[in-house]
């Protein structure tokens, strides 16, 4: 297998639901390496006698040599220190101490112990640990970072938040050494930070009027108060949570009540302070739009995808097809890159000459800008194996960065998938663990919009616990394992039913503004603009000043191409013989003279048949970035729509000015050399 290493994953009983607390105590996962002892013993310390927690302590350890750690912290406490040992259960008023030169997990309430995979490179036995608090036990699962260098533990903590969990961070200025600390805080997954001796206490009260499972999920009238809190959120953040299961929204609320400042669990008011303060609705409105992602997730999928899924859609094509994906819910970007790298992969494996755009959207701005920026911390290297680490990232202080080639494949935008327009003539999609969340009536509608979106034959990858409904009749199963299903039966209109965002669920009091209506118009227009652009806009794609290409429109499969062998960006690289001179000229032209540049004349051979063309090219700026947008004309058919240059009534004519436009692009061409000479 190319470049592929499996996340060494906990096992998780099977007969539970994920997250499915088995227990009524909290477990707390507590990460340190460096300066750990000190960290550690300040925790214990700061522990009340009779502490109603069971704490799992994971420290770098020297494999080689023995530990100290469970003697050391064992003089500080009054809790049991015990060093782990396979099989020993989770018990209340207990500090488990990992062994050195093992990984430690949880699974049916009782330790296990499991040898690396990693035998070199980075290893990360708190993210593991982690990972498998988060399945056991839902929201009873607390997630501590201590002092330590590195970057283990971010990973893991995204998925104990996503559950319902706890996670504080030391406070780095008080931490010996700040580096997991500090990585932990910047993965946006922290709740608390704070000095170590004030963690056990902050627990205790977190618990004490913290939101329960058994509250949380009971009928309660509650429910006015919460569809007051969607309307806060609705009109002042712009975030729509009506379509999402109640149970989560309460649930996640009532924990953000319980940690805000001040906060004694009074709903009206909190419902008060939401109304008041713009920085609390940010922040509930970032906890309520949840993010678990990571690269290569959950191995099995991709193993599928790369035997199997990707290679029978890539032969199901015609030749020179341009392969459309969309990752909706895409988040911080991990899932879009992995699904364009399993491509490309597939692509290079079958020597195929086709091209490939993805398009990845979220609903929240900042995962949508972390993942245009393409930076991800070291502790990838647990799900990126080294040979796509080479091969697709750049190593920098900071992590590693997805490279330029990897980049131009991937479009991020701002999308939310209950209101926007979809995209359209998809051949694949990936919505991983959204559905899960959505009521049931919303989750039809948004398989009815992907049917809509995949031609015929495409694909649909969701979530593993998630399914297609009521929609066998629109989609054929290729692996229920995988949740990977293949789009059939007809097309349907995506206007019906389409505005799904504020008319599921709870039914909100009607807004004066005409807010609704306005956003209405906007989506419906959007809609109309993408599907007209789709279906008669020309062949287009934008490129730097490089002439990489950054973006792809319209049929330009008519114009350029995918060559054999290692992937090429350039677009004159990519063009078809006949079209690269006036695509060069064109480009130059447009760039030197800063204005709009239309070169024609142009003819090439396509099908057997004699095609004129014309190239436009036009400078454009995005965020102080100098771009060009290119546009292919088929002038055969603009000239039958009267919108042609000058009609070439002499052939003659029509080839001296072909011979000046490159003599033109010539010069230009020895003009840049001696530049550079």
């Amino acid at each position: 297998m190319t470049g592929s290493r499996p996340r060494q994953t906990p096992m998780v009983d099977p007969a539970r639901e994920p997250g499915e607390s088995t227990i009524d105590f909290p477990v707390i996962g507590i990460g340190a390496s460096a300066g750990g002892l000190e960290a550690c013993t300040k925790f214990v310390e700061a522990a009340p006698a009779g502490f109603e927690a069971a704490c799992v302590l994971v420290v770098h350890l020297d494999p080689t040599h023995e530990s100290m750690m469970v003697e050391l912290l064992g003089k500080r406490t009054s809790m049991a220190v015990l060093q782990a040992t396979d099989g020993m259960p989770v018990e209340q008023g207990k500090l488990y101490v990992i062994p050195p030169g093992r990984y430690l997990s949880v699974s049916n309430r009782t330790l296990r112990l499991s040898q690396p995979r990693e035998r070199h490179g980075a290893r990360l036995p708190f993210d593991f640990l982690l990972h498998s608090l988060a399945a056991e036990f839902g929201e009873n699962a607390i997630g501590v970072v201590l002092s330590g260098t590195g970057s283990d533990g971010c990973e893991g903590l995204k998925d104990v938040k996503a559950k319902g969990g706890l996670v504080i961070a030391q406070d780095p200025g008080e931490a010996a050494f700040d580096g997991m600390p500090r990585g932990a805080i910047q993965s946006g997954a922290v709740d608390m930070v704070l000095p170590v001796a004030r963690i056990p206490a902050a627990i205790v009260e977190y618990r004490r009027t913290g939101i329960r499972a058994d509250v949380a999920t009971r009928a309660a009238p509650g429910d006015d108060w919460l569809t007051r809190v969607i309307e806060v959120l609705w009109k002042t953040t712009r975030h729509d949570f009506t379509a999402y299961k109640r149970g989560t929204l309460r649930r996640r609320i009532e924990r953000r009540m319980a940690m805000g400042p001040g906060m004694t669990g009074n709903r009206e008011a909190y419902l008060d302070l939401l109304r008041n303060d713009a920085g609390e609705r940010d922040q509930l409105a970032k906890d309520l739009l949840i993010h678990v992602t990571s690269f290569f997730r959950d191995s099995g999928v991709f193993e599928f995808l790369r035997e199997q899924g990707l290679p029978d859609l890539l032969r199901s094509r015609p030749e020179d097809h341009t392969f459309r994906a969309w990752i909706a819910g895409c988040s911080t970007g991990e899932e879009a890159y992995s699904i364009a790298i399993a491509f490309r992969e597939a692509i290079a494996a079958l020597n195929l000459n086709c091209k490939l755009q993805v398009f990845a959207s979220d609903v929240d701005p900042e995962a949508v800008a972390q993942a245009r920026e393409g930076l991800y911390p070291p502790s990838i290297a647990g799900d990126v194996s080294p040979a796509r680490l080479a091969r697709h990232f750049s190593k920098e202080d900071r992590g590693y960065r997805i490279s330029t080639e990897l980049r131009a494949t991937v479009v991020f935008t701002l999308q939310d998938v209950l209101a926007d327009p979809p995209f359209s003539r998809l051949d694949f999609v990936s919505c991983r663990n959204l559905l899960i969340y959505l009521l049931p009536d919303a989750q039809a509608k948004v398989i009815s919009l992907f049917h809509f979106a995949l031609r015929e034959g495409g694909l649909l990858l969701l979530g593993n616990s998630e399914s297609i409904g009521d929609a066998a009749g629109s989609f054929e199963v290729v692996s229920k394992t995988e949740r990977l299903f293949r789009r059939i039966g007809g097309r349907r209109a995506v206007l019906e039913g389409y505005s799904m965002g504020r008319g599921e669920g709870p039914r909100v009091p009607a807004r004066q503004e005409g807010n609704g209506a306005h956003a209405r118009r906007e989506t419906l227009a959007s809609l109309c603009q993408r599907l007209l652009a789709e279906e008669f806009g020309p062949a287009a794609a934008l490129v730097n000043l490089k002439h990489e290409c950054l973006y792809f429109s319209g049929r330009t499969d008519d114009f350029l191409k995918v060559a054999p062998g290692a992937a090429v960006n350039d677009i004159l690289s990519m063009a078809r013989d006949g079209v690269r001179a006036k695509l060069r000229l064109a480009l130059q032209r447009a760039a030197a003279e800063q204005k709009k540049v239309t070169v024609t004349g142009g003819r090439m051979i396509r099908d057997g048949v004699d095609r004129p063309f014309g190239v436009m090219a036009r400078p454009v700026s995005c965020d102080g970035e100098s771009l060009l947008l290119v546009c292919f004309i088929d002038e055969k058919e603009a000239s039958r729509a009267g919108k042609s240059a000058a009609p070439r009534t002499r052939r003659d004519l029509s080839r001296i000015a072909e011979l000046e436009q490159e003599a033109e692009a010539l010069r230009l061409e020895l003009h840049e050399a001696n530049l550079h000479l």
